[in-house]
Formats: C-alpha cells, sequence, structure tokens
C-alpha cells in the first residue's frame, strides 16, 4: 500500500512537472538541461519532466515608474523630475536572456537619460517643453531596449518641480505679466472706445451736415419755385392791368389822376423828401388841363 501511494504521488508530481498552462498574454521559453530549447506560445505545454524547464514571460504592457531626481538645467537651476515608462515585450528570448533586471536596467537608463536631455535646456524650455522631452526619451529608450526584447510604448514627464525660491519669482513674474496684460488690454478697449465715439461723432455730424443741406436745397427750391409763381402771377397781372389799361383807351385825364393817387401814397410817409421824376411837368400839364376842365363846367352850371 505504501508503495503504490509513493508511486501515486511520483505520478502526480511528474504531471505537475510536465504539463504547463500559459495564457494568451503569455509566452514560454523552454530549456532542456540548461540549455535554450524553443519557445511556445499560449495553450498546454508538455514538458519532459526534470529534464525540461519553461519560463513564463507576459506579454502585457507594463508600467515602470521611475523615483524622483534631481537635475541640473542649462541654466544651473536644479529641478525635480520624476517619469513613467510604457513598454511591452516583443521577444521573450532576449528578454529573459539579454537582461538580468529589466526593471532595474530601464529606470537607471531613464534616470540618466533625463539627466542629459534636460541638462541641455534651461529652465524655462524644460518647464514648456514636456512634450519634447518625452519624445527624446522614449526614442533613446526605446533603441536602448532593442537588444532586451522590448519595446518602449511612451513615456510621460509626471511632475518637473523647480526650487521653492524659483517658483516664487515665477509667481511673481506671472503676476506682473497677468496685470501688464490686463492694462493693455483696458488701454485698448479706451482707445477703440475713443475711436468708436469718435467715429460716432463724426457720422452724426456727416448727417447732421447732410441733412441741414437737403433742409436747405428743399427751401432754397421752395423759395425758387415761390419766386417763379410770384414773377409769373406778377407778370401775368402786369399783363392783365396793361390789356385793361388799353382796352379801356385812357386819356391824359386819367392818367392824371392816377399819377396824383400816387403821388398821395409817396407822400404818405415820414420821409421828409420827395423825388418826382423828369417828366413831371407834362403830368402837371395835364392836371392843369383837368382843373380847367372842371373850371368850364362849373361856369356854364352857374
Amino acid at each position: 500500500m505504501i508503495i503504490y501511494i509513493l508511486i501515486f504521488i511520483i505520478l502526480i508530481i511528474i504531471g505537475i512537472k510536465s504539463v504547463k498552462i500559459l495564457r494568451p498574454y503569455e509566452k514560454g521559453v523552454i530549456e532542456r538541461l540548461g540549455k535554450y530549447s524553443r519557445t511556445v506560445s499560449s495553450g498546454v505545454v508538455i514538458l519532459i519532466p526534470f529534464i525540461e524547464k519553461m519560463v513564463k514571460v507576459d506579454l502585457r504592457e507594463q508600467v515602470v515608474d521611475v523615483p524622483p531626481q534631481e537635475v541640473i538645467t542649462k541654466d544651473n537651476t536644479v529641478v525635480v523630475v520624476d517619469c513613467v515608462i510604457f513598454y511591452e515585450v516583443v521577444d521573450a528570448f532576449n528578454a529573459t536572456y539579454n537582461v538580468v533586471n529589466f526593471y532595474h536596467a530601464i529606470t537607471k537608463l531613464a534616470q540618466t537619460n533625463l539627466r542629459n536631455i534636460i541638462g541641455d535646456l534651461e529652465l524655462d524650455e524644460t518647464l514648456t517643453s514636456r512634450e519634447m522631452i518625452n519624445t527624446q526619451l522614449r526614442e533613446v529608450l526605446d533603441v536602448a531596449t532593442d537588444k532586451w526584447g522590448s519595446k518602449v510604448v511612451r513615456v510621460e514627464i509626471q511632475k518637473i518641480e523647480p526650487p521653492q525660491d524659483i517658483v516664487e519669482a515665477m509667481s511673481k513674474q506671472m503676476k506682473a505679466e497677468r496685470f501688464k496684460r490686463a492694462s493693455i488690454l483696458e488701454a485698448e478697449g479706451y482707445k477703440q472706445s475713443e475711436i468708436k465715439k469718435s467715429e460716432g461723432d463724426k457720422q452724426a455730424a456727416i448727417l447732421e451736415a447732410e441733412g441741414k443741406a437737403e433742409s436747405l436745397l428743399k427751401i432754397a427750391e421752395a423759395d425758387k419755385q415761390a419766386s417763379i409763381l410770384r414773377a409769373e402771377g406778377e407778370s401775368i397781372a402786369i399783363e392783365k392791368v396793361y390789356a385793361s389799361i388799353h382796352d379801356g383807351n385812357p386819356d391824359d385825364g386819367l392818367i392824371a389822376i392816377k399819377y396824383l393817387e400816387s403821388l398821395e401814397k409817396i407822400a404818405d410817409g415820414k420821409a421828409s423828401k420827395i423825388f418826382l421824376p423828369l417828366d413831371s411837368n407834362g403830368v402837371l400839364g395835364s392836371v392843369a388841363g383837368i382843373a380847367e376842365i372842371f373850371k368850364d363846367k362849373k361856369d356854364k352850371k352857374e
């Protein structure tokens, strides 16, 4: 019974040693008596017990957190920088045999290259060039880890911390810059406001002048039409008076009476002098004739 139990236990151990299962994201590197034999993919793998051994390699993307370190920039400013590295294994054989501790190796490699990259940049460039630093560091690490059977997918700078006094100085500078921009924007706004106001006043003055000009033109046109109508009316009146006079066949007596009536109206004013026309002698002669006519008529009645 004891022998059977021992044989059963040995068979179980042999089964455990000879049968391996690989997940879909794993590959296995098999060694036979300490020598590389083959690389197998996911699924059930049969090994020769105690002769073959398999090392599992994870093919999923993994993350390496690089510890923070102090780096001196080109302008001799000390900054604290840390980053994370995303990588994946593409060759199980090289990942197994070409590097002892991938995590430690890539961490030290990243820290060294960070010093080199940031050492060529000034502080302002370092703070504003994260994408460039990420790209350069990824390219360097990807080339270096190629023989390790791994590919660096991307690198991300987590933080870049300048010294506290530099941070305070930068804060004051940013505040002063914001005040400067605010003052410039305020002055620009005032300038634009004054320009708009001047343009509005100018347009208002132009419109007012145009309105006055149009009004004056209309008034002048109305006066012109009134003058024309008045002149036409006077012309028609004179023509009618002239026609009436000729139709009535007036004699010298009627003309003399009208003349005297006109002189009465002229003399009715406040003027101290009255100017008579040059031909007044003839008219006065007509007046004397009229007087004689009236005198003769009066004698006949008596």
